[in-house]
């Protein structure tokens, strides 16, 4: 029996995964193509598209968004391969690790926001340089930083927020035990011949690892060439990304230009399909320069040159945090901090309690929402990665398995959410909280399965078979020896969960229709609307929640371990005698 349900478990994810993104492209496709009955729009046609290829600057949104995300990307690839060469079998790369952990579950916005704070012409850094010179504030279109014309303030901060998390996907397949004896191995062999440590680390490491890492990758690459967050915040508004424009297209007061926003949304697919291209034949390229290098034999690797770079990434990282922290926790005490001044002049509470007075319900809301999708989510990782172990899928099966979970990750955001919330609009018009609970968790389900997914396949399963020895049933074993053993992974799966979920912004703005806000789509306003100082407390409380639910997560991770410690018995691996046996 509990064998079955797990299977159906397995499927119920499959669905909630696959139905909203195929039926959100569905309702793309076909306003894309003229058809919107609730307009009078009846008539299939291209003309739609014609339209928009008709549209001043449109070539140049396209570039942007092509630019953007394909070059953030592989300016974080480099980023994140260059340091962990630098720092590879040190004890310094735990360090960093942890370092680099709050960026993985820091909300975009929040990392704009934070980013415009210092790096603006009024930020930190131009203080530093102006300081104790009476000169004026410098004009916005003087800088690099933000608004470029180029993206680059884009491309800058995409590529910031998406290292540590290549870093962390290396890293968690480089902790797998069989994995890491053997990629030990590679490395004793490539120092035996004479080769450096990095080039080693090039040659014999990467490699191997890549290939176990590419799909991340792909969702990452299809993430920026879409996201909207950061475009919206740093990037140009004449003409700005294209999913930018989307977003503005779809919100129109004229429901006519739906239409064309669907249009612009099967675009959206095909930029990133060429980027996806664009990729692959990089990925061909430098693996063709490998092979090469490799027959050559030259066992230096520029090791003083890589070093320094990888050592100048975390300088960056630690840089930028010090300088983001200190803008942004000034501002939300300052009451005026006039440039080029480091100090604000006097110190006010007034912003936080504006601030806090405003923020009440939408902080609930991203509780509620947050709590639901984490635990929601788990529940459903849980079980479908037990039927793996009951049940396991052929080669085929778990191919297709693994794409679909990061089926929503691989299709831009902006091209299948606004159809999902045409569909929505036909199926149970009126439940906003769940249309917003089944946007969440389109999302947040990718990120819980690859969080837990590694625990659970790296569990001991001689435990499991003792327990099956004793009588236990598939029940008895999964709830009494499994989830105890990794109740540390559980929790801080749904940790990352509640980060994710408090994170998104276009799924909550779209799937609700405004009607339920949240800590984050309230501090993406106020970046227009509100004073600096009161976008600065918004920027705070965005970071801390997901803090506070790792802080939570790792507490009672520590607890409960102390509390099994003193009641249960413990499960020893005898090694002299070689038998499980009880203590």
């Amino acid at each position: 029996m509990f064998v079955h349900f797990t299977l159906f478990t397995r499927w119920c994810l499959l669905l909630i995964l696959c139905i909203p993104v195929l039926a959100g492209l569905v309702g793309v496709v076909f306003p894309a193509l003229g058809y919107f009955p609730a307009i009078g729009a009846n008539a299939i046609s291209f003309e739609v598209f014609t339209r928009f290829f008709a549209l001043d600057g449109v070539w140049q949104m396209m570039w942007l968004s092509l630019f953007t995300g394909l070059g953030s990307t592989l300016l974080a690839i480099a980023g994140a391969f260059l340091l962990l060469a630098a720092f590879y079998r040190t004890a310094l790369l735990g360090k960093i690790q942890g370092l680099l952990s709050p960026f993985l579950v820091f909300p975009h916005a929040a990392a704009a926001i934070a980013l415009l704070f210092a790096l603006s012409p009024s930020g930190l850094f131009a203080r530093l340089t102006t300081f104790g010179n009476d000169v004026a504030l410098p004009a916005s279109s003087s800088s690099i930083f933000p608004y470029d014309e180029f993206g680059l303030s884009v491309l800058f901060a995409l590529s910031l927020k998406e290292l540590p998390f290549i870093i962390l996907m290396t890293l968690s397949v480089m902790s797998q035990p069989l994995v890491q004896k053997k990629l030990n191995g590679y490395v004793q062999v490539g120092n035996t011949l004479g080769y450096s440590h990095i080039a080693s680390f090039f040659k014999l490491v990467i490699p191997p690892i890549f290939a176990q890492i590419r799909l991340p990758i792909l969702a990452v690459l299809v993430f920026a060439t879409s996201n909207v967050e950061i475009p919206l915040i740093l990037g140009p508004n004449n003409p700005s990304t294209l999913a930018v424009a989307i977003m503005h297209w779809f919100n129109h007061i004229d429901l006519s230009m739906r239409l064309l926003a669907s249009s612009a949304a099967v675009v959206q697919v095909a930029i990133s399909a060429i980027a996806l291209l664009m990729f692959f034949g990089i990925e061909l390229m430098v693996k063709r320069i490998g092979k090469y290098s490799i027959v050559k034999g030259k066992r230096p690797m520029a090791d003083s040159l890589i070093q320094g770079l990888g050592f100048g990434i975390l300088v960056l990282y630690v840089v930028l945090i010090c300088a983001v922290v200190y803008t942004v926790v000034t501002y939300s005490f300052a009451k005026h901090w006039h440039y080029p001044t480091l100090l604000p002049e006097g110190v006010t509470l007034l912003h936080w309690s504006t601030a806090l007075s405003a923020i009440a319900a939408p902080l609930i809301n991203s509780l509620i929402l947050g709590m639901l999708v984490s635990t929601t989510s788990l529940i459903l990782v849980l079980f479908a990665l037990e039927s793996e172990q009951l049940k396991p899928a052929n080669a085929f099966t778990a191919n297709a398995f693994s794409i679909s979970i990061f089926l929503p990750l691989l299709v831009p955001g902006v091209a299948f959410l606004y159809g999902l919330v045409w569909f929505q609009q036909i199926v149970l018009q009126n439940a906003v909280w769940f249309h917003t609970f089944i946007a969440h968790m389109v999302y947040v389900l990718p990120y819980v399965f690859l969080s837990m997914a590694v625990a659970y396949r790296k569990f001991d399963n001689r435990y499991a078979w003792v327990a099956q020895s004793l009588g236990k049933t598939p029940w008895q074993v999964f709830y009494y020896v499994k989830l105890p053993s990794m109740i540390g992974a559980i929790l801080v799966a749904w940790a990352l969960g509640l980060a994710i979920s408090f994170s998104q912004y276009l799924p909550t703005l779209l799937a609700s229709g405004g009607t339920i806000p949240t800590v984050t789509t309230e501090a993406v306003a106020s970046v227009s609307g509100s004073s600096t100082r009161l976008t600065a407390v918004f920027v705070i409380v965005q970071a801390v929640m997901p803090l506070v639910g790792f802080a939570l997560a790792w507490s009672s991770d520590a607890f409960l371990g102390e509390k099994r410690g003193n009641s249960v018995p413990i499960v020893k691996n005898e090694k002299k005698k070689g038998v499980l046996h009880s203590a």
